[in-house]
């Protein structure tokens, strides 16, 4: 496994990519099991190049840039057992050379969610994306459904500005008790923890009253704010249509249901798609069979 970090180190793809198609899959580092799972899910499709680099401009005043954990050897000895070829863990001064100043703004599937609630995230988001496709080249780019706004923001900028790069999201990971992992997770301590729960936990209520036959979108929103009560602010509980992420009135089709709350120091997401028939309800992918 190599570690890149400059220009010149990013020759070694051109190695790869003679042999194998390229599949990128981007990190911020702190990895767990679930970000391993991508790699995993990489590995189906070629020659595996992870990244792992804190986005500064996807964090906005007052969030945890600062404080989000860093600890590159620690991620490098995860991915080692892998089939990782390369890890790119680039300087900020590269990502982001003095004299910057352009960024892409999302679109239509940016407003709301997570887009409403950290003004600028998305334009942080897709510029490093766009960034990390153009000095890696990859052919095919995995990420995590629990992210699920990110992932269809990411779409829309792959469809709209023909980059030529198909991409796959991969099921989100849980902990033994339903909590979906995540590199924020480490912040809590045990009591603030078991209160975490209270998202996945709304999520699966919620599918459980969609299996029962409601389909009213409302009824639905109001049964996910609900269970989120343990937390201690709640940012959203939201439904919306997959993938242009509307509001619909009613349950059908795919669905992605979306929930954020607050607990202690961490501020969570969490989500579940469902594809939702008058004869049955089961889980989806963002993009339709989990590929674009």
């Amino acid at each position: 496994m190599r570690v890149l970090h400059t220009r010149d180190d990013l020759r070694f793809l051109d190695e790869l990519k003679r042999k194998r198609p390229l599949v990128l899959v981007p990190t911020m580092g702190a990895l767990h099991e679930g970000h391993l799972s991508l790699v995993r899910e990489a590995e189906r499709y070629g020659a595996v190049v992870a990244t792992i680099f804190v986005n500064p401009t996807q964090f906005g005043p007052g969030e945890d840039y600062d404080a989000y954990p860093r600890d590159l050897e620690s991620d490098l000895e995860r991915l080692r057992p892998l089939n990782v070829e390369a890890v790119f863990a680039p300087p900020v001064s590269l990502m982001y050379p003095e004299g910057s100043g352009v960024s892409i703004q999302p679109g239509s599937r940016g407003l709301g969610l997570c887009g409403g609630d950290r003004p600028g995230h998305f334009a942080g988001v897709l510029t490093v994306v766009a960034k990390l496709f153009g000095l890696t080249r990859p052919e095919i780019a995995v990420f995590g459904r629990k992210d699920a706004q990110q992932c269809l923001v990411i779409d829309q900028m792959v469809r709209d500005l023909e980059f030529p790069v198909r991409l796959i999201d991969a099921p989100t990971i849980r902990e033994g008790d339903g909590l979906a992992m995540s590199s924020r997770n480490r912040y809590l301590d045990a009591e603030e923890r078991s209160r975490a729960l209270c998202l996945s936990q709304a999520l699966r209520e919620a599918e459980r009253l969609v299996a029962g036959g409601e389909r009213s979108a409302g009824k639905v929103r109001q049964r996910m704010w609900d269970h989120l009560s343990p937390a201690d602010e709640i940012r959203y509980a939201e439904i919306r249509s997959v993938p242009d992420l509307q509001e619909p009135e009613r349950m059908e089709g795919r669905i992605l249901l979306a929930v954020s709350a607050q607990v202690g120091p961490a501020r969570l997401i969490d989500n579940l798609v469902l594809e939702i028939s008058d004869d049955a309800v089961r889980e989806g992918s963002l993009l339709g069979d989990g590929e674009r």
